[in-house]
């Protein structure tokens, strides 16, 4: 009788000790590189004190100055780099290494030139052992959500730079990843083919039900996809700010840039990333 009380009530305690914790959670976090100048190697600290919890199913996106450190960053959640100080947890384990719980997609999408697009996204299955049968079904289930089922026999080489792209986030979740961290996967598209996929990737987002880290540079980019945005400093790059954005989901079925808030948030966003980079100069 009371080993059956102490597990029964141990169990709403340990559901509930989970439900508070964010997906994501950094502490401390800090990197440094060596950097060759015309003395030799010199340590150059990147982040120093990274603070940050991501909730489940949230779109979050990090801006900062060039060279603040933002892909270090990500690559230290992704488990790519190691961090020189803090930690970095998923679900309250330790982040220590790459795992099937994350991926990431590049702003250079790197496609296998000599497969063709469904075997390009079968590709991180066949790394993970998957068997070819659930392998290909997963990857024809993610073209089809990315809207290019039809090519999937196609080329790299006879893609556009979108629909590479849109090869490159289904590579991604086919994976069945709980968090998708992203490079600023748009960065290298025109301006036009770059919207276009800002709505695509929240239609896939709204339907995987992903936790997103999304570094970018594009302050309109980060505001229209996010539900918080984060700026970091100069190097060695701390969080400064962390910006909720409450517009009105699904934000493809109205024009977000039109609304009047969407003009007072850039404008406070581009003045924090902006006195982050004087101050880093005078530094």
């Amino acid at each position: 009788m009371n080993t059956t009380a102490s597990v029964s009530s141990a169990r709403p305690a340990n559901a509930s000790r989970a439900a508070a914790l964010p997906k994501l959670a950094l502490r401390g976090v800090g990197k440094s590189f060596d950097k060759r100048t015309a003395r030799g190697h010199e340590r150059t600290e990147i982040l120093r004190g990274i603070d940050l919890d991501v909730n489940s199913n949230e779109f979050v996106s990090i801006i900062g100055g060039s060279g603040s450190g933002k892909t270090t960053l990500l690559r230290i959640i992704a488990g790519l780099v190691s961090a020189d100080g803090g930690s970095v947890e998923l679900d309250g384990v330790a982040v220590t290494r790459p795992g099937r719980e994350r991926a990431m997609v590049f702003q250079a999408i790197n496609l296998l030139p000599w497969r063709n697009v469904l075997r390009n996204v079968e590709f991180g299955l066949e790394i993970q052992s998957a068997d070819r049968v659930a392998r290909r079904g997963a990857a024809l289930r993610y073209l089809e959500l990315v809207g290019l089922k039809e090519h999937a026999f196609a080329f790299p080489h006879e893609l556009s730079g979108g629909m590479r792209q849109r090869v490159g986030i289904a590579r991604a979740l086919a994976t069945e990843p709980d968090v998708l961290l992203m490079d600023e996967p748009f960065g290298s598209l025109d301006a036009q083919t770059g919207e276009f996929l800002w709505d695509e990737l929240l239609k896939i987002v709204d339907q995987t039900r992903k936790t997103v880290v999304f570094v970018t540079h594009h302050i309109d980019e980060a505001i229209y996809l996010s539900d918080r945005v984060v700026v970091l400093g100069e190097r060695p790059a701390r969080v400064v700010d962390s910006v909720k954005i409450a517009f009105r989901k699904p934000r493809w079925t109205y024009d977000v840039r039109a609304e009047p808030e969407f003009s007072v948030l850039r404008a406070r966003l581009r003045k924090l990333v902006f006195a982050g980079a004087a101050a880093g100069t005078a530094a």
